[in-house]
């Protein structure tokens, strides 16, 4: 079993796995004003919480989006596990193919999830993950990582059209009950919440017809339970997707291990 985190602009997902089982899946908020002692007491509260021995976690691998977070969660997951950590950066194996203008600038959330989905599904297929971006990756039919698209989230999108209105207010991320709202609060969910899944439908589209061939659609990500049940697509959500491809990458790079 190893403790596999991912630090987001918005949230830390973190989870224990291992080749068989999923133990957990958990977000905690990123937050750039905590020390390594409060992110240790979390981490150690969520493995408690989940009755995880510590003596069983083999490691702990890291990715990150958020680079002032990652010496500060490295050390905070010593602290409390007290085994090696490895964090997913450029020199890392992942037997990924990356055919992008600059490969070192892909998100090593993005290789994580294309990792894992190449174990998990049937090649060419496109990921949507849903955090402060939601962003849409495609691996073709010759399993390379190709590219895709970035659009604001859910979130940042609400957050915009709050901060940039005089009398809209934040809403709870529930699909609305019916497309055409009657009050304000349901005609904010129809726009932002079937709105963003309306955009994820026309992209997946747009997308196919420039390949010229369908993809397998894959999901995951905090939203992604309210945002794709709205889309049209066929979608399958994932919510472990990023933590299976942490365990793939930890068990590549063992011998760089310290």
């Amino acid at each position: 079993m190893i403790l596999a985190v991912d630090m987001g602009n918005t949230n830390i997902v973190i989870g224990c796995i291992d080749k068989e089982n999923t133990y957990f899946v958990e977000r905690m908020a990123t937050d750039l004003s905590k020390t390594e002692l409060e992110y240790a007491i979390g981490i150690k509260t969520v493995l408690e919480l989940y009755k995880i021995n510590v003596g069983d976690i083999e490691g702990v691998i890291i990715s990150s989006v958020v680079p002032p977070l990652v010496n500060i969660i490295k050390r905070a997951c010593k602290k409390v596990v007290k085994k090696p950590v490895l964090v997913v950066s450029p020199g890392v194996k992942t037997g990924l193919n990356i055919k992008m203008d600059n490969p070192a600038q892909v998100g090593s959330d993005m290789i994580v999830c294309a990792v894992a989905s190449l174990k998990e599904y049937e090649a060419p297929f496109l990921f949507v993950d849903l955090g402060t971006a939601t962003t849409l990756s495609v691996v073709d039919k010759d399993q390379n990582y190709i590219g895709g698209a970035i659009l604001p989230g859910v979130n940042t999108s609400m957050n915009a059209l709050v901060s940039n209105t005089a009398q809209l207010p934040k809403i709870s991320m529930e699909a609305p009950e019916k497309m055409i709202g009657t009050n304000t609060i349901d005609c904010m969910k129809s726009g932002i919440l079937v709105g963003h899944a309306a955009c994820i439908d026309g992209m997946i589209d747009r997308i196919e017809e420039e390949l010229g061939y369908s993809l397998n659609l894959i999901a995951t990500g905090g939203l992604a339970s309210v945002v794709i049940p709205l889309c049209k697509h066929d979608i399958t959500i994932d919510d472990a997707l990023i933590l299976k491809g942490l365990q793939i990458i930890f068990d590549k790079n063992k011998n760089l291990l310290k």
